[in-house]
């Protein structure tokens, strides 16, 4: 769990790179967090943003 959004959306982007996943940033009561998009089962609201790198 990271606290900061800025590290946590640049851990997702580097993974999402990296690995040719989907992976989806949401905040959680601990601070925020990333998970490949596939395995994400919150609630959509606590979603901040997703990367797709097959998206352009």
């Amino acid at each position: 769990m990271a606290t900061d959004l800025d590290l946590a959306t640049s851990y997702a982007y580097s993974i999402s790179q990296s690995l040719m996943v989907a992976v989806t940033v949401f905040r959680s009561e601990a601070g925020y967090s990333v998970v490949t998009a596939d395995e994400f089962e919150g609630d959509p609201a606590s979603v901040v943003t997703e990367f797709d790198p097959y998206e352009a």
